[in-house]
């Protein structure tokens, strides 16, 4: 190796030593920069946390636990609008709920078209009936799987439900 080689190879390792102290000097840089940010909270973190840990569901009981849950049945069904704008077309409703189930036969529901289906649910009287919409009975669900229609939407709906199978 002659002289010139010799001063390269010098040169070169010192530039590889200045590029590896240089690595350094910026990882240790950045480390001092990372510990001085301050790490921000992600606020829906926390909500949805908070409704992770929530009971899934209250014990109430005596007449204070039928108070609490008179008053959430309450506060739930004031949060939510009635449905069709509240009007009481018993037809409309028909139309909109009950027609799907009552002119097929579905989930062996009593057609209106038959009123030999409706006798003896007829015979148990109107509040059975409308207690029936109103609760769910069998297959169907408590008002035709709609919830948000009012007990009385429910009871002229099932009334005018009557009047066209007599």
């Amino acid at each position: 190796m002659n002289h010139e080689d010799g001063v390269f190879m010098k040169r070169f390792s010192l530039l590889i030593i200045g590029l590896m102290i240089f690595t350094v000097v910026i990882i240790f840089y950045a480390l001092h920069l990372h510990d001085q940010l301050v790490p921000s909270e992600n606020p829906i973190r926390e909500e949805v946390k908070l409704a992770r840990i929530q009971p899934a569901a209250g014990v109430y009981a005596g007449e204070s636990g039928r108070t609490q849950v008179a008053e959430a049945a309450a506060a739930a069904s004031a949060g939510q609008p009635a449905a069709y704008g509240g009007r009481l077309n018993a037809e409309e409703i028909y139309n909109g709920v009950c027609q799907a189930c009552h002119t097929t036969g579905a989930a062996s529901s009593p057609m209106i078209s038959d009123p030999s289906a409706w006798t003896d649910r007829v015979s148990q009287g109107m509040d059975t009936l409308v207690a029936h919409a109103i609760n769910g009975y069998n297959l169907m669900p408590a008002k035709g799987g709609m919830p948000s229609l009012t007990d009385e939407q429910v009871r002229i709906t099932v009334e005018w439900m009557v009047e066209q199978i007599q």
